[in-house]
């Protein structure tokens, strides 16, 4: 249902999400999620795009999160990389169907609705933050998310 840059930049934002205050490079980032360095590069450069992470080159630089992970949704790195595209009008372009969406379609339109509503309401570090017995991909250590910045 998701494309594969999905799945990487979702490993990759979990990933920076350990330790949110750190700059990773992002070799160490493809390492750690399993995910080709060459298209990393590619989908690092639009969750900068996105406001998702920051990015400074040279010596001592890298990526990071460019928010907390309370503050960032799902949706919001979906997004940023390959947003979900909903049913607006016949894909089939059927002169007869108009602007109105056939009962299948609609109801295609209605999940994808869904998807969005849950991955709005869904912050990253909700998601880390879940006691889970599922080992994750990045053998990250147990750590507590960080959550909003003292003033």
């Amino acid at each position: 249902m998701f494309s594969q840059t999905v799945e990487y930049a979702l490993r990759a934002v979990v990933f920076l999400a350990q330790n949110p205050e750190r700059s990773r490079t992002t070799e160490q980032v493809a390492e750690a999620t399993k995910v080709p360095p060459a298209y990393l590069a590619k989908i690092v450069q639009g969750l900068v795009r996105g406001g998702i992470v920051r990015s400074q080159r040279g010596v001592g630089g890298g990526v990071m999160l460019a928010r907390l992970p309370d503050e960032l949704t799902i949706l919001e790195v979906v997004n940023a990389v390959d947003p979900i595209k909903r049913i607006t009008s016949c894909p089939l372009d059927l002169a007869s169907h108009g602007v109105k969406l056939c009962p299948l379609h609609k109801r295609l339109d209605a999940a994808l609705a869904m998807v969005e509503d849950a991955f709005r309401s869904t912050t990253l570090a909700e998601v880390l933050n879940e006691p889970s017995t599922s080992v994750p991909l990045c053998e990250f250590p147990p750590v507590q998310v960080l959550t909003k910045r003292k003033s």
